[in-house]
């Protein structure tokens, strides 16, 4: 995992693309796949990790003084 933890949210995307390539090719040798399957549900969980971050700031926005605040999207009523 060490060779992943700088990566951005778009390096990782675009690793785990290519990963999903090679595996769907399906002419990889078995100990071949485990190590891809296995550099996958690495970069995949990183990405979900980066989002789960990002939602979490989202959830919050600054106030016209400045501080931050819960955001609270309301939908209209009918």
């Amino acid at each position: 995992m060490d060779k992943y933890n700088d990566l951005t949210f778009e390096e990782a995307m675009e690793k785990l693309e290519v990963i999903i390539e090679k595996l769907e090719e399906g002419d990889v040798p078995l100990e071949k796949a485990i190590s891809y399957y296995q550099d996958g549900m690495v970069l995949s969980k990183i990405c979900s990790d980066k989002l789960n971050h990002i939602q979490e700031k989202m959830v919050q926005i600054m106030n016209e003084q400045g501080e931050l605040v819960p955001f609270d999207l309301q939908e209209d009523e009918k």
